[in-house]
């Protein structure tokens, strides 16, 4: 009697088995880390955000960013931050530059909408514990609904 090489059937369905196990353990791993990357890069994004409204503030209250009476010194639109302003401290009337782009909101599924368009703003008159839109430009924030590795949800951060 002459054998034929081969795999058997159960031979077959052991190595699928295995197979679908390992591909079961990796596909959380894989989405946590995914989580993880948008999270650090929301971070990053909130604080470049963040750091460009400071130092628009900052020039506003050195005297380089002419104010509108009764101005605040923020930025009126998040694009203000990129267009530039015109410094009035330069005799040729040059401007200054907050931000290269605007980041994304990382967390926002809305790929087409202009990157403004994804973060939502805070006033400097709004009340801390109900932030809305306004005047200017005092804080940036995640309309996202979904909540982050630490329990504490995107919008909030």
């Amino acid at each position: 009697m002459r054998r034929t090489r081969g795999f058997t059937l159960i031979e077959l369905l052991v190595t699928l088995a295995i197979m679908a196990l390992l591909a079961a353990l990796v596909v959380p791993v894989a989405e946590l880390a995914l989580q993880r990357a948008r999270e650090a890069e929301l971070r990053t994004a909130l604080r470049t955000l963040r750091n460009a409204i400071d130092a628009y503030k900052q020039a506003s209250d050195d005297g380089r960013i002419a104010l509108k009476a009764g101005g605040s010194g923020y930025p009126p639109k998040l694009a203000a931050l990129v267009e530039g302003v015109t410094d009035a401290k330069s005799p040729k009337g040059g401007k200054l530059y907050f931000l290269r782009r605007i980041p994304r909101d990382p967390t926002n599924p809305d790929t087409y909408a202009d990157a403004a368009a994804t973060w939502a703003t805070r006033s400097y008159a709004s009340d801390p514990d109900h932030p809305r839109a306004g005047e200017d430009v005092f804080d940036v924030f995640s309309q996202s609904p979904g909540i982050g590795l630490d329990g504490s949800p995107y919008n909030a951060w």
